[in-house]
């Protein structure tokens, strides 16, 4: 039946896969982020990262979800520089790790401290947690996809001083965002729609509190499979609220896995959100939600070069950043 329902979708979008969009070229890179930028100062920088990522992946494949979504909310806000990892002092009490986006659905900080601490009793003072953020968004992808994940990451950020909890809802989209505001969300940090497209797949692993998609189980019903509906409407309460507000996985198929199900969801209908919905209601991003469907390792090589342009997102340097010793808190 899936089958069938492909070939009826490709029919209908003009048999998109027989013209692809045009492959993502990547922009020249930031000049002061090198591919092992660490070789020399901090040899075993990525391997300590990539350490502890997998001891904290094997235990909870949740914090791999955790770190993935840590650092599109990192470089979405001031940049990759690790500001949302910063924890509330007298003289900033609302950083970005208490906005709404972020508290108290983020996770994996532990993991960044971990690898942090290891790589201080290593090469004290030369990694920095924006670096550790980025690299351990990589390594956790390459976990959860079995290894098919995989990019080579420029590095040498510095962290950034500045952390604001409004900014964190002036620039991450909400999932109640539609088309429209989902592209100029992801325009305004200079990112196209098959960018936007790739990566929502992200979607494909981690877990959602029920208040973030409870208007689409609701009455009247929205376009979501009923199927589904009805099994949420049966794991969350009717009004969640902060004390009442558990938590589901995003895919009910492969939960635990990071692969294109996330697309095959959304031909079927069964996604979370009002931004998953969203991209079946263009002929333009439909066409490349079937095009992540049907075309082996399409979204993986796709995904990878999308993470490495938001890599380079609003980058400090030495004139407006630090190398932290703690990634909790300013040098």
């Amino acid at each position: 039946m899936m089958a069938t329902r492909l070939v009826v979708v490709l029919v209908l979008l003009g048999a998109a896969t027989a013209h692809p969009a045009p492959a993502y070229e990547e922009a020249a890179p930031t000049p002061r982020l090198k591919v092992s930028y660490y070789a020399r100062s901090c040899p075993r920088a990525e391997h300590i990262v990539r350490h502890a990522v997998r001891s904290a992946v094997s235990a909870n494949p949740g914090l791999g979800a955790g770190l993935i979504r840590m650092a599109f909310h990192d470089c979405f806000v001031q940049g990759c520089d690790a500001s949302v990892l910063l924890d509330p002092t007298p003289a900033n009490p609302r950083p970005e790790k208490l906005g709404p986006p972020n508290f108290p659905s983020l996770r994996g900080f532990d993991v960044v401290d971990a690898a942090k601490a290891a790589l201080e009793k290593a090469c004290p003072g030369v990694v920095s947690c924006s670096d550790v953020v980025q690299f351990a968004a990589r390594d956790a992808a390459f976990f959860l996809s079995g290894a098919r994940i995989y990019y080579r990451l420029p590095a040498g950020r510095f962290d950034g001083r500045v952390s604001l909890e409004n900014e964190t809802l002036a620039f991450l989209p909400p999932p109640f965002f539609n088309l429209s505001q989902l592209i100029g969300s992801f325009r305004a940090k200079g990112f196209g729609v098959d960018d936007l497209v790739v990566l929502s797949g992200a979607h494909t692993i981690g877990r959602s509190h029920c208040s973030s998609f409870s208007d689409r189980i609701s009455t009247p019903p929205s376009d979501m499979n009923p199927a589904l509906a009805t099994l949420l409407k049966a794991r969350c309460p009717a009004s969640p609220n902060f004390t009442n507000d558990p938590t589901v996985v995003q895919d009910i198929f492969t939960p635990d896995r990071m692969d294109n199900q996330y697309y095959k969801n959304l031909l079927s209908r069964n996604v979370l959100f009002v931004s998953d919905a969203a991209l079946m209601t263009s002929r333009q991003t439909a066409r490349k939600v079937i095009e992540n469907a049907v075309v082996p390792n399409r979204w993986e090589r796709k995904y990878a070069k999308a993470m490495v342009k938001m890599s380079r997102l609003e980058i400090k340097t030495a004139a407006n950043g630090e190398i932290r010793k703690n990634c909790r808190v300013l040098n």
